[in-house]
């Protein structure tokens, strides 16, 4: 049994132990390889590589209006790299330093860029391949796990802080407590669209600076530049939850019980009994991509699980 994440005394809240990591962490010693491929639409998507001539590959998807630059990201690749995995993590569209082509974003269901960069991975002679998602990245991982058979070189798959039910998650995220993350969260949100509609037609501006919620820039922008019908046909549609029973690739899905995104939906405790293959875990602490330590190596708890899974035999 892996030990339980234990957190450090002064991160005495599930807040600081959301914003210490985001804000104040540090991981200098990664410098990636980018890569620009072209999407079948047009378009193109960032893919930042840590190669040493490992056989065995991780791919890492980041969360909402994150990048493969995050101190999360960042973390993992180098707990990866220096134990035996080549990484690859990539930027969904309009995450990297350039706006993508389309009208499109990303968004939480987006699985056929997930595939595509899958793909090329194996077109680079990865035969074993496992993913990582964090938060909408971790959603996004699921869904592609359980909405179809994955590619046969995927082997296994971790997950942090997932918003498995993207509807209560939504609305816990903009309740009064959490108005510093919806804020920081709308804002650059709101700054993509924005930017987005000085560079091509399609975008209508009317009215955004009304928009005061996750749910409302989901159902005005989200779900329309996607095919979706509304909001709530998007979180209907790609929410993992309603995926995990269909999984056969062995998952682990980690949830700090205090983490200050999730809805209660987003503890299916007895997943592992409906659906061996994934085993979910809910730490009392770690908040929302945190689970921060100071140890020798460096190496926050969230990093130690996900190699400890990966090397697992089960």
């Amino acid at each position: 049994m892996f030990p339980s994440y234990r957190r450090p005394l002064f991160l005495f809240s599930r807040h600081l132990e959301t914003i210490y990591p985001a804000l104040l962490r540090r991981v200098e010693d990664v410098s990636f390889d980018r890569e620009r491929i072209a999407t079948n639409d047009d378009d193109f998507l960032d893919l930042d590589w840590l190669r040493k001539g490992n056989p065995r590959l991780v791919i890492i998807s980041h969360g909402l209006e994150g990048s493969s630059r995050r101190a999360y990201i960042t973390g993992m690749a180098r707990a990866l790299s220096s134990n035996g995995f080549d990484v690859l993590a990539w930027n969904f569209r309009g995450c990297s330093d350039d706006m993508n082509h389309q009208l499109r974003f990303y968004h939480s269901g987006a699985t056929d860029d997930l595939q595509l960069v899958i793909h090329h991975a194996v077109a680079k002679g990865y035969a074993d391949i496992s993913l990582i998602g964090f938060s909408l990245g971790g959603n996004l991982t699921l869904k592609y796990l359980g909405e179809a058979v994955p590619h046969e070189t995927v082997k296994r798959a971790v997950t942090f802080s997932v918003p498995l039910d993207l509807y209560n998650s939504c609305l816990k995220i903009s309740q009064p407590g959490n108005f510093v993350y919806s804020r920081r969260f709308l804002r650059n949100l709101k700054a993509k669209v924005r930017k987005k509609a000085t560079q091509m037609n399609g975008l209508d501006l009317t009215g955004i600076d009304a928009i005061q919620t996750l749910v409302d820039f989901d159902n005005r922008y989200t779900a329309p530049l996607h095919g979706f019908r509304d909001a709530l046909d998007y979180y209907n549609r790609c929410s993992a939850l309603y995926y995990l029973k269909s999984i056969t690739t062995p998952t682990l899905i980690v949830n700090a019980q205090n983490d200050p995104f999730l809805s209660d939906t987003c503890y299916p405790m007895g997943i592992t009994k409906e659906n061996p293959a994934v085993r979910f875990e809910a730490p009392s602490h770690g908040g929302h991509v945190g689970f921060a330590q100071f140890n020798k190596n460096g190496l926050y708890w969230s990093e130690e699980r996900a190699l400890a899974f990966l090397n697992s035999q089960t």
